[in-house]
């Protein structure tokens, strides 16, 4: 029951009632990644958009939405930059493409640098370059 609950009153868990619906009656699937997300498409014979073509894209996620959990040759896929999903053919990701780190930005673990008023420790003295402004001068 709580599971229904969810899907019926957020979007940003997994899927809502009428995107799964939507992806029972007419979606294609086309293939899962590494994470557990699952990417669907649907083929219509008038186009939605012109630019686009006729086929719509979308992935299912595999817990919160997030779209930095999609992989560059899903999310070139999704956004109609091939024809062929990586499922369908032998993609290898490039040397320079980095592994999926998650957003921490709002949680205990986010990056705080050095000098920042939410960092932990002593704040580094001033180097000197700064004269506050004082009234009267």
């Amino acid at each position: 029951m709580k599971q229904f609950l969810i899907q019926f009153f957020t979007w940003w868990n997994g899927q809502t009632l009428g995107t799964r619906f939507f992806t029972w009656r007419k979606g294609q699937f086309v293939g899962e990644d590494e994470f557990g997300n699952r990417y669907y498409r649907y083929t219509q014979a008038q186009p939605i958009d012109s630019n686009v073509g006729a086929e719509r894209r979308w992935v299912i996620y595999n817990g919160d939405a997030d779209a930095s959990r999609v992989p560059p040759g899903w999310r070139a896929w999704l956004c109609h930059n091939g024809d062929v999903p990586p499922s369908e053919e032998n993609y290898q990701p490039r040397s320079w493409e980095k592994p999926y780190v998650p957003n921490m930005t709002g949680t205990p673990q986010a990056y705080r640098p050095q000098g920042s008023q939410l960092s932990t420790g002593r704040r580094p003295a001033a180097t000197g370059d700064y004269v506050p402004w004082t009234p009267g001068e």
